[in-house]
């Protein structure tokens, strides 16, 4: 069978080999291309467009929920931080509000950003320094 689509089956090898750390990083870079998506449909009225990308970065964001060991004391303050940005979002999707959506991305931009350095250093730690994401 030929594969019609060269990137998406790389995509979906890229899914399917990460490492969890790398697959929360996808999450993470996931949203942030959502909210840029929401972003720009809120620019130009698009009304639909909007709703889909805020919607598809609550569900990324519902999935980091889900994942989360409660066991660990910073995963409740991690829980708390999404519900916020969930609640966010459905404001600012209600109101069109980019500064809402621009609140977020801060925040989802900091999380990525702090659990890139964490898989940099846990790389690091397992392989020597050639830790590079």
């Amino acid at each position: 069978m030929a594969i019609k689509n060269p990137y998406q089956s790389y995509q979906q090898n890229s899914v399917n080999t990460a490492s969890p750390g790398d697959l929360t990083l996808m999450l993470y870079n996931g949203c942030l291309k959502f909210l840029h998506l929401a972003k720009k449909a809120i620019e130009n009225k698009d009304i639909t467009t909007r709703n889909t990308n805020i919607q598809k970065t609550q569900n990324i964001i519902k999935e980091l929920m889900v994942t989360l060991n409660m066991d660990i004391p910073v995963s409740k303050n991690l829980m708390t931080l999404y519900d916020y940005m969930n609640r966010q979002l459905v404001k600012a999707n209600i109101e069109s509000d980019i500064s809402i959506i621009e609140e977020v991305e801060t925040l989802i931009t900091e999380f990525r950003d702090t659990w890139k350095e964490a898989v940099i250093l846990n790389r690091q730690k397992q392989y020597g320094q050639g830790g590079q994401v």
